[in-house]
């Protein structure tokens, strides 16, 4: 056998292979394609491919929540996800980012998807407003919850500044435009349209516990006072629908969508964060410290435990 014909027989050996990959690949493509088709469906493929619970986490304060509002609009998108839960880990943050997220969790619904809240260590105020979007709320016994309040907090420096001699001069159009000034003290007119402000807030918190929990607005205002709840007390007054951990509220979450127990799961996605990383893997915990921090003067309302 010639050199030639050595080498023509390798090529058409490397061509039947590789036309025999892209086959496979295409094959594989399409199968995967028509079993999402017929999993959104609820057809036959369902037992084959199987329809999936996605876990998303709300982790921290509630500052910036554009990340997991997409997240959770994809899932509304997908029709392999039948439900979502959203295991929850704040003390509250800013309000309006708050609402946001929990109106997406209530366009999940609106679509069909079940939505299944599970409270972590702390889901109090900001947390727990997010939560009272689902579904069913699950709680451990020692979670912390509730904390259903509005919180806006000032400082006045005036004493020390003129201590250290500093004068601070306002140049102002409008009565209420440097209302909160760190440099002079509040005045009573100020702290009037303030706490209208935080009342107004306070009753639109009341309002989404008392619908999303299915309560009479009356009973909320009982206890909407700012305290914080255990799990077991929170259940005992029907802020939680039951007593159990993540796996709890998964498997609810399945059954609330018609899947076995326990369910297929689409884990939450990790975002990658250099501080995060270091302080993990170079034991750095003064690296805390350069994580984004609440303002200090200037502050918007917040939902915080």
């Amino acid at each position: 056998m010639t050199t030639a014909t050595r080498t023509s027989g390798l090529r058409r050996t490397t061509v039947v292979l590789a036309a025999l990959a892209i086959y496979v690949g295409v094959l594989g493509l399409f199968t995967l394609s028509l079993g999402t088709l017929l999993d959104g469906a609820g057809g036959a493929g369902a037992g084959l491919f199987g329809g999936r619970v996605a876990i998303v986490e709300l982790d921290g304060i509630i500052l910036d929540v554009d990340d997991l509002v997409r997240e959770l609009r994809a899932y509304r998108e997908t029709p392999a996800v039948r439900a979502v839960v959203i295991r929850i880990n704040s003390p509250g943050g800013v309000v309006a980012p708050t609402q946001e997220l929990h109106e997406a969790l209530k366009r999940l619904r609106a679509a069909g998807k079940p939505v299944v809240a599970s409270l972590g260590a702390v889901a109090a105020s900001g947390g727990y407003y997010t939560a009272v979007a689902a579904d069913r709320i699950y709680a451990s016994p020692g979670s912390l919850t509730g904390s259903i309040g509005v919180i806006m907090q000032l400082a006045n420096v005036e004493g020390l500044m003129k201590k250290v001699g500093v004068e601070y001069i306002v140049v102002k159009a409008g009565q209420f435009k440097d209302v909160g000034s760190f440099a002079r003290p509040m005045t009573p007119e100020e702290r009037r349209v303030l706490q209208t402000l935080l009342d107004d807030v306070h009753a639109q918190f009341i309002d989404a516990v008392a619908a999303g929990r299915k309560l009479d607005r009356d009973q909320v205002v009982r206890f909407a006072d700012g305290r914080v709840f255990s799990g077991a007390q929170a259940k005992a007054l029907r802020l939680v629908d039951a007593l159990g951990g993540l796996e709890d509220a998964v498997d609810a979450a399945a059954t609330l969508a018609g899947l076995p127990r326990p369910p297929r799961t689409v884990g939450p996605r990790r975002r990658f964060s250099l501080v995060d990383f270091m302080r993990n893997q170079l034991g750095l915990g003064g690296l805390e410290g350069l994580k984004p921090r609440l303002p200090v003067f200037k502050t918007p309302l917040y939902l915080m435990d």
